[in-house]
């Protein structure tokens, strides 16, 4: 696999016939890291980055349709980013992200990394519900999918406005066939598309839990968006 370091988190160049669908970077990339010892920490920076980023590569399959998710995504990574870039050494660990910001007092800030932290984590909830439900359910409409995931892991802490703007969004949602087609590498099939699916899900389901696990210590899973 073909690997690039840069920006603090690590980049995998993805499509390409690599032996599967677009998501077997991904596999891989936390694999070796799981390997090179980080992912053995639950709540390792890089890991997280760069899982964080593969919730852009899923969203720009999906379509222009999930653009106002992208930007809060693409904003919390960056903010996450920023901070552990200007000391790799001490911000390493998420906890140490969190202790940090709990010292100053700016945990519950609108701009905090706490908060980026916190949304990326569920919009990473979001995507594994989605590929779960894509892989056991071969008649779902992927307008389907997107719905069930929603309403599993983001409806509930969304305000109003997030709310109204998922249910325009929802309206412009792709075909199954198209969103599948565009997951899968050229010469690659949907059997190796749905190995790829639960390979991913068997690895960040664990990882996922433990870094809510480290936000509840820190009183930050009730938080809600406007």
């Amino acid at each position: 696999m073909k690997r690039k370091r840069g920006g603090g988190g690590v980049e995998v160049e993805r499509g390409g016939g690599g032996g599967g669908s677009e998501l077997k970077p991904a596999v891989d990339e936390f694999t070796l890291l799981k390997s090179d010892g980080h992912g053995n920490s639950n709540n390792n920076t890089e890991a997280f980055l760069s899982l964080s980023k593969l919730l852009l590569h899923v969203l720009d399959k999906i379509g222009p349709t999930m653009v106002v998710l992208r930007q809060d995504v693409h904003q919390n990574i960056e903010r996450l980013e920023e901070l552990y870039e200007s000391n790799p050494s001490i911000y390493s660990s998420l906890v140490e992200i969190l202790n940090k910001e709990f010292k100053d007092g700016t945990t519950k800030r609108a701009t905090s990394c706490s908060r980026a932290l916190l949304w990326l984590c569920r919009s990473m909830d979001f995507t594994v519900a989605l590929l779960d439900k894509i892989e056991k359910d071969a008649e779902v409409s992927l307008n389907q999918a997107i719905e069930e995931a929603y309403q599993s892991t983001l409806k509930p802490w969304h305000g109003w406005i997030s709310s109204a703007a998922y249910k325009v969004a929802l309206k412009l949602i792709p075909e199954r066939e198209e969103f599948i087609s565009l997951l899968m590498t050229k010469g690659q099939d949907y059997n190796m598309l749905k190995k790829d699916i639960q390979c991913l899900i068997s690895l960040l389901h664990p990882f996922l839990n433990d870094v809510h696990s480290i936000l509840s210590t820190f009183d930050l899973e009730r938080l809600k968006s406007i």
